[in-house]
């Protein structure tokens, strides 16, 4: 039975009496703590008003601004009459921008007249958490659309990651919204998974170290991040979406869990959401290992956990674990699921009658329901001077010229230079050709989670709601700028063919090849940009749901790759992907190579930047590009045995590896030097490694400076080599800087053999690099002292210092 506060609550919704009361109540009081607050609440509330807390409904915003109306979907039913929703309150609004095209003011103004009716019905006052995607910026019409992850990836620049996410942040929060679903932390183990595109690599630390500085920009914008998806997701068999996944405890260990460690303990993240994924049989949602005794028992995580969309109907309807939908909700409030989202199914009615039978326990949703509460009170929302209408609401505006430029700086940075025979620069007043289906296609810049491929798609009337350079558009003008020349175009094939009327997949894909020989003959260097559309679901090339049986290029657009290739034009190939591809029969005969990886709204202008040399190229790659498309190499982490070998007539190794990447200017670097540190270096100490960098050019550029350990004997196998530092260095002219990598012993460890993350004596290389596979020099070292133990408080970044010296011309 609940105790009374002593604050008395009138019945029903509602103003006038009931609100006096508000104003004066416990868990108004701004001065009292947080728990205080908290508990005033959870002991004054009937059980249908604590799980109405637990709940979302998947809402979209009126055009008129008059309010928001449930959202209409298979899975998420007719959640019912909206005042009998918010009945006893509401616990989180699912995506009322991210759901149809709506003006953002129109929007804030139908948000915020929702948030009274919340308010106003429930004898509290509590408003709804209103959450929405935010991957590739606020997925919202007329907001920016960012570059994709892999692109903060091959920036390998946390700083310009954080001030996206800050810049993202604040137009969510300028907008009423206070929960971001992102940033997405897995790392990715299989190229043909079609949710690569939502990941920032292949490499754990780089993964840790961009997306804790995403977190650390978003949570300090005021709004709430959300790691995504606790864990093991992108390890699924075969690459398919929501596929079991089979990983041993070591792997999952040692490369699955290390970023959401760092984000939970460095980034200061407020929620999580659990993953689709079932390891070895135990659903996620349904698996309190994870995310009780690991998330919160251990690392000390005190946030909320939310499902993925359908996850808890989902231990029911597709793993089979749950009878039905009580007993479901049953096994996600125990495991530590704390809302139900995107839409009330199983926390609402079900688990209501569960706890009436005695098969839940009251205190398990009492324990969900105190973390709700405290980060909305965190949030500010039971203040009595919050409001619902943001503040200069009707000067609204979600795609900011501080916006643009930091995507358009993000897109440059993030444009990785593959090969080069000096093509490019490309040459003022030369005759250009631009080919390919993303040539001229403004959709081919943005990634699956921008508002435009989610949701605009299916509200054509409405336009993209942004200004979206093409590759083509943006060359135009920039050669225009240049002086002059002619630029010629040809689509060439579709990115992947339509079926005719007869059913075949194949009809027409070829049609358009001839013409664009024609226009590449003619002219002195060919551009041909090829690679995918994101979509949901097998709408598209790559995006959530859109997985690939192998790595070649969609379509016929190798076949139109290969016929431009045969006239003897140069040939510039742009690669705009979600995935990388196998080019491996491609890359001898082309030109130059570039790879992008779904650059943003301005990704066109940044690209023409970057081939015309108004910018050097400086991306790495965050993700190998394979050579062979049947091969299925894995990632560059691999053991020995995982690289060429005698014993197999199949060679994994990639055409161009991870880290890999090319600028108008070779830097020149210096030998290392160990200047200070532990001698010997110890378990429980640290090294100090130090090179000078010189852009020897006239133009600024940037390098990225790389740190790999390489452990030869160790008690289990280990990757070769793998990424413990790096850092980008921009310098101008002639310019030089000195950079500095501490490294704690901490970051050789690994799992051992009975399952304890250890530091192990003896030797070690660390490798200072241009690439995993291109080493400047290595560095042999050894560690001394005993086996040491370590755990989630271990020091796992290497400090990073770069000191920029006077420029120095010759």
């Amino acid at each position: 039975m609940n105790r009374t506060t002593d604050v008395a609550v009138a019945p029903g919704g509602g103003t006038g009496s009931t609100a006096a009361g508000r104003a004066g109540a416990v868990w108004r009081d701004v001065t009292l703590p947080v728990a205080q607050r908290v508990d005033a609440l959870v002991d004054a509330m009937t059980l249908d008003e604590k799980l109405a807390q637990l709940v979302g409904v998947w809402v979209g915003a009126e055009p008129s601004g008059e309010g928001v109306a449930p959202h209409q979907h298979d899975l998420a039913g007719d959640p019912g009459e909206w005042a009998e929703v918010i009945a006893s309150g509401l616990g989180q609004l699912t995506r009322p921008y991210g759901t149809r095209p709506v003006d953002p003011v129109a929007g804030a103004r139908s948000l915020a007249a929702s948030q009274r009716q919340v308010v106003d019905a429930n004898r509290f006052g509590i408003p709804a958490l209103v959450h929405e995607e935010c991957l590739t910026g606020f997925a919202a019409w007329r907001a920016t659309a960012y570059p994709a992850p892999p692109s903060w990836g091959a920036s390998f620049d946390p700083d310009l990651v954080a001030e996206m996410a800050g810049l993202i942040g604040r137009s969510m929060r300028a907008a009423g919204v206070h929960q971001g679903l992102a940033p997405v932390l897995d790392v990715t183990r299989d190229y043909r998974w079609g949710r690569t595109e939502e990941t920032i690599g292949e490499d754990p630390y780089l993964v840790g170290t961009v997306g804790t500085a995403y977190v650390r920009g978003l949570e300090r914008s005021g709004v709430v991040a959300t790691l995504k998806h606790f864990a093991g997701y992108s390890a699924s068999r075969a690459g398919r979406n929501l596929a079991p996944v089979a990983i041993g405890p070591r792997e999952f260990a040692d490369v699955v869990l290390p970023p959401f460690e760092m984000a939970v303990r460095d980034g200061g993240v407020r929620s999580v959401m659990q993953s689709y994924t079932e390891i070895d049989g135990l659903p996620s949602a349904a698996d309190a290992g994870l995310l009780t005794t690991l998330l919160r028992d251990t690392w000390g995580f005190t946030g909320t956990v939310v499902a993925d969309y359908f996850a808890v109907k989902f231990l029911e309807t597709l793993h089979g674990v749950a009878e039905d939908e009580a007993d479901a909700a049953a096994l996600a409030l125990a495991a530590g699921v704390d809302v139900e989202l995107p839409t009330v199914r199983c926390y609402g009615v079900p688990l209501r009658e569960a706890v009436r039978r005695g098969d839940v326990d009251e205190g398990l949703i009492d324990r969900a329901l105190r973390r709700v509460l405290r980060q909305k009170v965190e949030l500010g929302l039971l203040d009595p001077d919050w409001s619902p209408l943001p503040e200069d609401v009707d000067e609204l505006r979600l795609d900011s010229p501080e916006a643009r430029d930091v995507a358009l700086r993000l897109a440059r940075e993030s444009a990785v230079l593959l090969a080069n025979d000096g093509v490019l620069p490309l040459r003022p007043g030369i005759r250009l050709a631009v080919v390919g289906p993303l040539a001229d296609d403004p959709m081919a810049m943005l990634g699956c989670y921008s508002f435009p491929a989610h949701i605009g798609v299916h509200h054509p009337e409405a336009g993209l709601g942004l200004e979206i350079p093409t590759v083509l558009s943006a060359l135009r003008d920039a050669v225009a700028d240049a002086g002059g020349g002619a630029v010629t175009h040809a689509k060439g094939c579709e990115v992947s063919p339509k079926p005719d009327t007869d059913g075949d997949p194949d009809a027409g894909a070829h049609d358009g090849i001839a013409a664009a020989v024609a226009v590449a003959r003619d002219a002195d260097v060919c551009v041909v940009a090829v690679g995918d559309l994101a979509g949901l679901f097998g709408r598209g090339t790559s995006g959530e749901g859109c997985d690939a049986t192998d790595l070649r290029l969609p379509g016929a657009q190798a076949d139109l790759v290969r016929a431009v290739l045969a006239t003897g034009t140069p040939v510039v190939l742009l690669l705009i992907t979600g995935r990388p591809y196998a080019i491996g029969d491609l890359v001898d005969g082309a030109a130059a190579v570039v790879q992008a990886f779904f650059p943003g709204q301005l990704g066109g202008r940044a690209l023409a930047d970057v081939l015309t040399g108004a910018v050097s190229p400086s991306g790495r790659l965050p993700l190998g590009i394979p050579r062979d498309p049947a091969g299925q190499p894995g990632t560059y982490l691999s053991a020995p045995l995982g690289r060429r070998s005698e014993v197999s007539n199949v060679d994994p190794t990639h055409v161009f590896p991870f880290g890999h990447g090319l600028g108008y200017d070779t830097f020149t670097w210096s030998p290392v030097r160990v200047v200070s540190g532990d001698r010997p270096w110890t378990t429980d100490g640290e090294v100090e490694l130090e090179l000078d960098v010189r852009n020897p050019g006239t133009r600024p550029g940037a390098d990225v400076v790389q740190l790999y350990l390489h452990d030869p004997v160790a008690q289990v196998t280990r990757p070769v080599v793998r990424l413990v530092g790096y850092a980008r260095v921009e310098l101008a002219g002639g310019a030089s800087a000195r950079v500095t990598f501490r490294v704690p012993a901490d970051v050789t460890s690994f799992t051992g053999r009975d399952g304890r993350r250890v530091v192990e004596p003896g030797a070690v290389q660390l490798r200072v690099s241009r690439s995993s596979a291109d080493v400047h020099e290595a560095v042999d070292l050894r560690l001394d002292g005993p086996l040491r133990e370590v755990d989630h408080t271990r020091r796992w970044l290497t400090a990073v210092s770069v000191t920029h010296e006077e420029v120095r011309r010759a």
